[in-house]
């Protein structure tokens, strides 16, 4: 990419003894959706207030303070005009009457804003500097001296509806109940806020429990995964599978309860996560929960144990109880899910897991629609398959004019039951590690509500053969020639060569897996005569699996070392060749090596390629000089918005300032006379990532080129 984001687009030309060779053709207009100019202009320092919907300045706690009046608003259902910032306490501190103030105070509903309705403060703080590394999160007692300016805001006897607290600097959250005592008022600490303090009894429910808004939600999911790894000193991966075996019980929990009308069984009482007896009774209910996920879903096995300490369970439940995750939007589960998935799990045979950027350009490209079947065969933990979900997602509130909202409740049903059928029917993936194969079972059990019996446990490039358990089930959904849309990110790598005989045979005869040598008077490239090949990287054969396995007319996008489309070799070389034969090609994007180097800890070079398989018909009019002339998009992607150590990267100016620019988002406000949608203007940082621009280029040149070939 140019400074600007100009996109440099080049075109294949197949000409003779020069296959792919390459013409510049520099597409100047500025790519990316075009954004409406707010009213309000923001300076470098400043940001939108939620509750007057004004600018102000960026400084201390102010994005912490914006953060959880947001979270109220959206998890909470609390109303804008019940809440306040900065609002003022007469307190006595040391014999001294003075004023505190608490960053946001709640009241009585529809009452105004007077001490004696106080009902909830919150103390906010500045967020703590990002670290990358996972350290141990406080406990109560060890937060004690913050907590104290909590308590202080509490004790007011001028506020006695006053009863809950909390104390957040966005990474420890941290609640309290104020009871009153004999001698004055008592402390006690809470996992977290009920939605209402007016419902009676202490079980959640479904109108107590809280949809997750995106940011809180994966602040949660991050700090249960952290608290199991730096407390329970676990690895990381068996950090994950621990937390999720927890969060399958909640949603098992929950479905049993929508289903029979019973009282839930993943809770915790206010004070159980904070004395040993509490935290045997919810770990009891924990375990119990887990057998019987075990006995439901066939995804579980009965050598799955949770192994967590009871506190750890405590903490778990604490975090997750007051959430209603089956009223939740499908993209801010797949967020949640997405923030913890990619870091902790590694394969260990060359998967490569792509970045997010790579996965939504490859969707984005490729365009997915309702009615059409998609498959990754070397899905690994889903990442393609959950993107493809939220491209559908966000095309229907676009359709319905919501794009950029949370959805409201009709919405959140009609969407549900849309995704479901989708997955049901059309969503497909498969892998060789029955590790990862059930992280994206889950994943897809997690977004849709359902248990996922389209992950199939087998060896793709074996298919429709081997032996593993998903080959029979798979032959019969999907077999070769009939899937629509095919994306993936097969492994790739010399040392994982495909040497086995049986395999190698169902890729020679008129395949890719022939001894290719250059005939040297001539300088064509040949296959040898009788002879075999002895292996193949498997990133060749999966080229030939992904054409072979979609329909004519069917879309593949697949991710490919760089060597396969530019080395001279007569075997890349021939490759490229029986692409061109089998496939039109609509688009190739050159990723850089910072793609791959923090996630793989390899530097190679990778390129996405997309095409399109052609019919048979369109195949022998290619072979008498009758296929007509078409253009392909090309973009080089020299930033992916993060470097070679994961850190994410910001575009400058000259002088070496970070960029800035205004968008605007939008936002359902709730109100006490219903719900307010607004358009926010918001300042970011720019990101340094071609990927975005690139996604937008390639719809523009569709827009002047349609595809070749059959639709």
């Amino acid at each position: 990419m140019t400074e600007g984001g100009n996109t440099r687009m080049r075109r294949y030309v197949e000409q003779a003894g020069d296959l792919f060779a390459d013409v510049d053709d520099t597409d100047a207009e500025r790519a990316g959706e075009p954004v409406s100019t707010p009213a309000v202009s923001l300076t470098d320092d400043e940001l939108i207030d939620f509750f007057t919907n004004r600018p102000v300045k960026r400084r201390g706690n102010e994005e912490v303070l914006q953060q959880i009046a947001r979270s109220l608003s959206e998890e909470y259902g609390i109303p804008v005009e019940d809440m306040a910032r900065d609002f003022a306490i007469p307190v006595d501190a040391g014999g001294t009457r003075r004023i505190r103030k608490a960053d946001i105070a709640v009241f009585a509903p529809g009452e105004p804003h007077t001490l004696g309705n106080l009902q909830r403060v919150v103390i906010c703080k500045p967020a703590p500097k990002a670290g990358r590394s996972v350290t141990k999160l406080r406990t109560h007692d060890q937060a004690k001296k913050d907590l104290a300016e909590l308590e202080i805001l509490l004790s007011s006897e001028q506020t006695p509806q006053a009863r809950y607290g909390m104390w957040t600097n966005g990474l420890d959250f941290f609640f309290l109940h104020r009871e009153t005592a004999r001698f004055g008022a008592k402390f006690e600490p809470r996992a977290n806020w009920p939605v209402d303090t007016s419902a009676g009894g202490p079980l959640p429910s479904a109108t107590r429990m809280r949809r997750g808004e995106a940011a809180m939600l994966k602040t949660v999911f991050r700090r249960c995964h952290n608290y199991v790894h730096g407390n329970e000193g676990l690895p990381k991966d068996a950090a994950f599978w621990q937390f999720l075996y927890v969060l399958f019980a909640k949603i098992h929990d929950e479905r049993r309860v929508r289903r029979t009308h019973s009282e839930p069984r993943f809770f915790a009482l206010p004070h159980e996560p904070f004395d040993d007896a509490g935290r045997e009774a919810i770990r009891d209910r924990v375990l119990e929960l887990f057998e019987d996920v075990k006995k439901t879903y066939p995804l579980f096995e009965p050598r799955d144990q949770i192994t967590l300490s009871a506190r750890a369970l405590a903490f778990i439940v604490g975090e997750l109880a007051a959430y209603d995750l089956s009223g939740t939007d499908v993209d801010v589960k797949g967020l949640a899910y997405q923030e913890l998935v990619g870091t902790n799990l590694r394969g260990d045979r060359g998967q490569y897991f792509t970045p997010k950027g790579a996965v939504e350009l490859m969707v984005r490209i490729l365009d997915p629609k309702e009615d059409e079947s998609v498959l990754d065969p070397a899905c690994g933990t889903g990442g393609f398959l959950r993107e493809t979900l939220r491209h559908l997602l966000n095309g229907w509130r676009e359709a319905e004019g919501t794009a950029g909202l949370p959805d409201d409740e009709s919405q959140l049903l009609a969407h549900q039951e849309r995704l479901d059928k989708y997955a049901r029917e059309h969503l497909f993936g498969a892998d060789f590690d029955p590790f990862l194969v059930r992280a994206t079972k889950m994943s897809v059990m997690l977004l849709t509500g359902r248990d996922s019996g389209n992950i199939y446990h087998m060896d793709s490039l074996a298919f429709p053969n081997g032996d593993l358990p998903g080959v029979a089930t798979a032959a019969e959904q999907i077999p070769l020639g009939s899937v629509d849309v095919v994306m993936t990110n097969p492994p790739f790598g010399t040392d994982i060569r495909i040497e086995d005989e049986r395999i190698l045979d169902w890729y020679r005869n008129g395949g890719v897996a022939q001894p290719w040598t250059r005939n040297r008077e001539t300088g064509e490239v040949e296959a040898a005569f009788g002879g075999r090949v002895s292996g193949m990287s498997p990133e060749q054969l999966f080229i030939q699996r992904a054409i072979e396995w979609v329909r004519p007319g069917g879309r593949i996008g697949i991710v490919l070392p760089n060597g396969i489309l530019s080395n001279p070799g007569p075997v890349d070389y021939a490759i490229r060749r029986w692409i061109l034969d089998h496939c039109w090609v609509l688009a190739s994007v050159e990723l850089p090596v910072e793609t791959f180097v923090h996630e793989a800890n390899v530097n190679i070079l990778t390129s996405l390629l997309f095409l399109k398989r052609k019919t048979e018909q369109e195949r022998r009019a290619a072979s008498l000089g009758q296929q007509p002339d078409y253009p392909v998009f090309m973009a080089v992607a020299e930033k992916v918005g993060f470097d070679r150590r994961g850190n994410t990267v910001f575009r400058r100016h000259p002088d070496g300032t970070e960029l800035v620019e205004q968008v605007t988002v939008r936002q359902r406000v709730f109100r006490r006379d219903g719900e307010e949608i607004r358009s926010v203007p918001q300042l970011r940082k720019v990101v340094d990532d071609d990927l975005p621009e690139i996604a937008a280029a390639y719809r523009r040149f569709r827009a002047r080129h349609p595809e070749p070939g059959t639709r």
